[in-house]
This record gives C-alpha cells, sequence and structure tokens, in this order.
C-alpha cells in the first residue's frame, strides 16, 4: 500500500476543502473540527421583504454547502487519522484490505467495494 502518497492526496484535499469552507463557515472556537455556517447581515430595519428573503436564502445556501463541505472534512481527518494509526486502507465493515482503484477514487474510502453503502 502506498500510505505516504495516499496521506499526500488526503492533506492537499483537507487545505482545499478549509479553504471552501472558509468562504461559507466558521470554525466553532469551541470544537475546531465544527464549522458553522456564516450568518449573513440583515438590516432588520429595512422593510423590503425582498432584501430579506434574499438574505435568508444566502443563508441557507451558506449552510447546505457548510453542511457538505463539513461532511468531507471530517471523513478525510478520520481518513489521517487512520494513517497515523496504522489502520489504513483496511474495510471498517469486513476487515479486507480496500482497493487500490478505490482508495485512489476517493482516498478517505472507509470500506471495499463490496461493502460500500
Amino acid at each position: 500500500m502506498q500510505t505516504e502518497h495516499y496521506k499526500k492526496l488526503l492533506e492537499a484535499e483537507l487545505a482545499t476543502v478549509e479553504q471552501e469552507l472558509g468562504t461559507v463557515g466558521v470554525r466553532n472556537p469551541e470544537n475546531p473540527d465544527d464549522w458553522q455556517a456564516k450568518e449573513t447581515e440583515m438590516d432588520v430595519t429595512n422593510k423590503e421583504n425582498d432584501e430579506l428573503a434574499d438574505k435568508v436564502e444566502e443563508y441557507e445556501e451558506n449552510r447546505s454547502i457548510n453542511d457538505t463541505l463539513e461532511a468531507r472534512y471530517k471523513q478525510i481527518k478520520h481518513a489521517l487519522e487512520k494513517i497515523t494509526e496504522g489502520t489504513y486502507g483496511v474495510c471498517e465493515i469486513g476487515g479486507e484490505p480496500i482497493e487500490e482503484e478505490r482508495l485512489q477514487a476517493d482516498p478517505a474510502a472507509t470500506t471495499c467495494i463490496a461493502h460500500k453503502g
């Protein structure tokens, strides 16, 4: 297994995901691995319903993107932990080695193709 190769792929993807998360979210100061969608500034004195609706829609979009990116962030962090523990590349369901093709397609994969959910 080319663990060092996958570690580099995971670290590069982690940096990209963190950068993207920074555009739509902020780190939770109490838990640095937790991200929260950025709240949009709303002028509550402005009675324009369209502007308020746009701000709510923008926040909802940020939250959706944030949640997707945060899930991937956690998958990558988990894979990096497995590399440190020496258990990377082992199916978490059956215990068999994860196929190289699967890891190449998704270095954060936790199961072999047979157990892919």
